[in-house]
């Protein structure tokens, strides 16, 4: 349609999105079909949460927020960083937005020119490239694999920088992956942009809490302090404290950058909503305990998936250090035929024909950049994620 924009060629529709509207359809057509494509805890917003949000209802906090934040929840975001991440940042470095993707899209516009190329690891999460495009830039993607966990190495990203590079975008622990990069990881990348002055790091930290075992998060900036004057650091309240209907993420950096993405937030959609924003001050400076709690959950769910699928014939899945997926290779798969005759060729054609016949819905691999492989999203119940994953054995057996 000649009416919209040429950007709108550069950008494909999300493919999660896409999986769980269709697994909702065919709940609707009365087919049994359990959705694993989702991104988001089963756990209901703790009552201290909501309880929060109800009383800044009655209070009267209705009115339009200052567009970076309310000078509480700022305040709270700089505490965090102090607390969990030995980041000092003053509130004024802060900024509020109506989610994590707003935090990103807000940082690419405010930064990106045409021809400016963002480094991006594969595989990634759907929607990355998809905002640098739209903002402008390039995604240039930088190779892993499930031999080193899918976690980006200082080789690889060496190999990818140029004079064009202005960003490396990374995601620890990462969706679609679930891989957490160890400080010793973060060491030998920090090593190679040291090296590149020009080349600005954009973490996005959103699954933080959600590390299994033994696992020490660690974020960039604070494993080595140079790079803090060029890292802006991301996160929100979405995954650990099950706020994601909420839309609240945020993100501290160098003060000019963000009060470039303020200006920008400002003629867009102002502040986040104060009654969201409220919430999200409980939930930084309120109990953390059920935190605890909700991460030894999907820990067992972790352990469970990841046991059931490597008994499933031609997959393969390594455990993730952290998030709520797991990112199994069904390469042993291609070539085969389903019950109906249909030849898998590709990890698209996994999926759909899983979908099909089983009534599993996952995510195919390619549309994170990397297969072939498929994303399980492991946020919900044990006996659901038993009955899918006995489905997919199931499935593989079929397959001849």
């Amino acid at each position: 349609m000649a009416f919209l924009a040429d950007a709108l060629s550069r950008v494909k529709p999300s493919a999660t999105i896409a999986v769980t509207q269709k697994a909702r359809e065919l709940k609707a057509q009365g087919r049994d079909v359990i959705g694993l494509g989702a991104g988001e805890p089963d756990f209901d917003t703790p009552d201290n949460i909501k309880d929060a949000a109800v009383d800044a209802i009655r209070r009267g906090e209705t009115k339009y927020p200052p567009v970076s934040g309310i000078p509480e929840l700022r305040k709270a975001i700089a505490a965090k960083f102090k607390r969990e991440n030995n980041l000092d940042y003053a509130p004024e470095q802060t900024i509020v937005g109506t989610g994590g993707k707003q935090i990103l899209f807000n940082a690419f516009m405010a930064t990106l020119n045409p021809g400016d190329e963002v480094v991006i690891p594969r595989p990634y999460w759907v929607s990355y490239p998809e905002m640098v495009a739209i903002c402008g830039g390039t995604p240039v993607f930088a190779e892993t694999s499930i031999d080193n966990g899918f976690k980006l190495t200082a080789d690889a990203l060496e190999k990818v920088i140029t004079p064009k590079t202005k960003w490396l975008l990374m995601n620890s622990p990462s969706n679609p992956s679930g891989a957490a990069y160890t400080q010793a990881e973060l060491r030998a990348l920090a090593d190679v942009l040291l090296k590149h002055p020009h080349v600005w790091t954009l973490t996005d930290d959103m699954y933080e809490h959600l590390t299994y075992g033994d696992f020490v998060f660690r974020t960039i900036a604070e494993v080595e302090p140079k790079l803090y004057e060029r890292t802006l650091t991301m996160n929100g309240v979405s995954k650990a404290y099950a706020m994601t209907g909420w839309r609240i993420g945020y993100a501290a950096g160098p003060l000019p950058l963000i009060k470039a993405m303020d200006m920008i937030q400002g003629q867009q959609t102002s502040g986040a909503c104060t009654i969201a924003q409220w919430a999200a001050v409980e939930a930084l400076n309120g109990p953390q305990d059920f935190v605890a709690r909700n991460k030894d959950i999907f820990q067992g769910r972790r352990d469970l998936v990841v046991s059931m699928l490597n008994q499933a014939k031609g997959i393969s899945c390594p455990v993730p250090e952290g998030a709520f997926y797991v990112y199994p290779s069904c390469e042993g798969t291609i070539g085969k035929k389903t019950q109906s005759g249909k030849v898998i060729e590709t990890d698209e054609d996994f999926v759909s024909a899983l979908l099909e016949q089983e009534g599993v819905a996952v995510v195919h691999g390619s549309a994170f950049g990397l297969g072939p492989n498929f994303r399980i999203s492991y946020a919900t119940s044990e006996d659901l994620l038993e009955e899918a994953c006995s489905r997919i054995q199931r499935f593989t057996a079929s397959l001849v």
